[in-house]
């Protein structure tokens, strides 16, 4: 089921940004009073379609990996003596950039229009406490410690874990010093070289060694899923464990640990129901995640846990700063993916954090799960993706077409159609071996 939701997530989420991104396209080149003949939200056979009155077909296709606006040009076929005017073509070379361009703008306005709804209806946030550092990462040997709140990295004020891990994920790849602040305005450096460039997907956090704070919640179970090992073993609702195979448990946590540490192993507990000692033998089921990892489960719970009053709160801004801050944090989104591109480029990122259709899926339907602020914060984010990178200067995508306005411009006659194909199989090439390592490290991660 939760690949049919996958699914469900990827189609809303693509059909959401292509049918903004290609209505960029489309809006544009109607201003420009160029015909559109077709406006496809998918590629392949036509599933539905309706046509307006000014003759564009409007259609929805199989594939939803993507779509396009078919406009009339001598180019692609004849057109009648009468269209000319009307042919993309003939248009100036400064409209024909517009029109490029105005797919990715499109994609620009909605992250920052995405944005300001978020800014508006307001962002739930986790205060940055550490819960306790590892003593054998960098954020112990830096000195810092359980209990210190981080309210700057690099000197940029955050006031969640999402900020911290925002602007821990900037310094991928990168060598220096990652400074924290904490609440006494105290500073720690931690030295880094080339962080974490040969890792896939990192989890920048645990790699510092740094554990976000939790309270403390003993482990007492309030609810046992009907036929699971818990269950099955006589685990009543009440009890309380207080050792496995001999060894004490301080929390729930410390018990979470260990029935996943150990699928389809015996476990001894020993519980306390109605004030005395009961042993119990445990086998926890094992369980399988999409991307193939084992774990072990038992079906208990305890009660969700509070966090201390203060720790959680709602940031909600006003209508016109909500703007401000909406096109502040594209803007930045922008300046990071182009950075995170660059890195890989240079061989300071891993390509294996390159991501394709189905890791796309399934982040899509995480984030729909997890709620509407959620959600939109990732159409956001993959709204700004898209057009960062239709704006890379390769052939076939809208920067690669708007270099070879650029240089028309520059020397005043079109760059000749034995360069543009060649730059067009080029493109076509370096984008298919993207797609491959892309899709294949989908593959990998399964």
């Amino acid at each position: 089921m939760s690949v049919l939701y996958s699914l469900l997530a990827l189609i809303v989420t693509l059909g959401i940004l292509v049918t903004v991104h290609e209505y960029g396209h489309y809006w544009v080149a109607r201003r420009c009073k160029v015909k559109v003949l077709r406006f496809s939200v998918g590629f392949g056979k036509v599933i539905w379609s309706r046509t307006d009155t000014n003759g564009c077909e409007f259609a929805v296709a199989a594939i939803p990996l993507g779509g396009y606006v078919k406009m009339l040009d001598e180019r692609e076929g004849e057109v009648a003596t009468e269209q000319l005017h009307e042919a993309f073509n003939r248009k100036t070379v400064w409209q024909r950039m517009a029109i490029v361009l105005a797919g990715p703008a499109a994609n620009i306005i909605f992250a920052i229009f995405a944005y300001w709804i978020m800014f508006m209806t307001g962002i739930t946030q986790v205060k940055p406490v550490i819960g306790e550092t590892a003593p054998t990462g960098l954020a112990f040997e830096a000195g810092l410690r359980g209990g210190q709140e981080i309210t700057q990295v690099d000197g940029d004020a955050v006031s969640s874990w999402q900020d911290v891990h925002y602007q821990l994920l900037k310094r991928l790849g990168d060598t220096g010093e990652i400074a924290f602040t904490t609440g006494n305005d105290q500073e720690y450096t931690l030295e880094i070289n080339r962080w974490l460039s040969e890792k896939e997907e990192p989890k920048v956090l645990s790699e510092l060694g740094i554990e976000p704070y939790r309270p403390q919640v003993p482990a007492v179970l309030a609810e046992l899923q009907a036929g699971m090992p818990a269950e099955q073993a006589g685990l009543k609702t009440g009890d309380k464990i207080v050792s496995v195979n001999g060894q004490p448990v301080e929390q729930w946590y410390d018990f979470v640990e260990i029935v996943q540490a150990n699928g389809g192993k015996a476990l001894s507990l020993t519980v306390m129901r109605d004030d005395q000692a009961t042993p119990i033998t445990l086998i926890p089921a094992i369980k399988t995640t999409e991307d193939g990892k084992s774990y072990g489960f038992a079906g208990a719970m305890v009660e969700s846990p509070a966090l201390p009053d203060g720790f959680v709160t709602t940031q909600r801004f006003g209508l016109f700063e909500s703007v401000g801050k909406a096109a502040y944090k594209t803007w930045d989104m922008t300046i990071v993916t182009l950075e995170s591109i660059g890195k890989m480029i240079q061989g300071l990122l891993s390509v294996k954090n390159l991501s394709g259709p189905i890791t796309i899926a399934k982040v899509a339907n995480a984030s729909a799960q997890a709620g509407f602020e959620a959600f939109i914060g990732f159409l956001a984010y993959v709204s700004v993706m898209l057009a960062v990178v239709n704006l890379l200067p390769i052939p076939v995508l809208d920067g690669g077409h708007f270099l070879f306005y650029v240089i028309e411009a520059v020397k005043g006659s079109p760059v000749s159609e034995k360069v543009q194909l060649a730059g067009v199989k080029l493109g076509m090439a370096l984008l298919m071996m993207v797609m491959f390592i892309a899709i294949f490290n989908d593959i990998s991660r399964i």
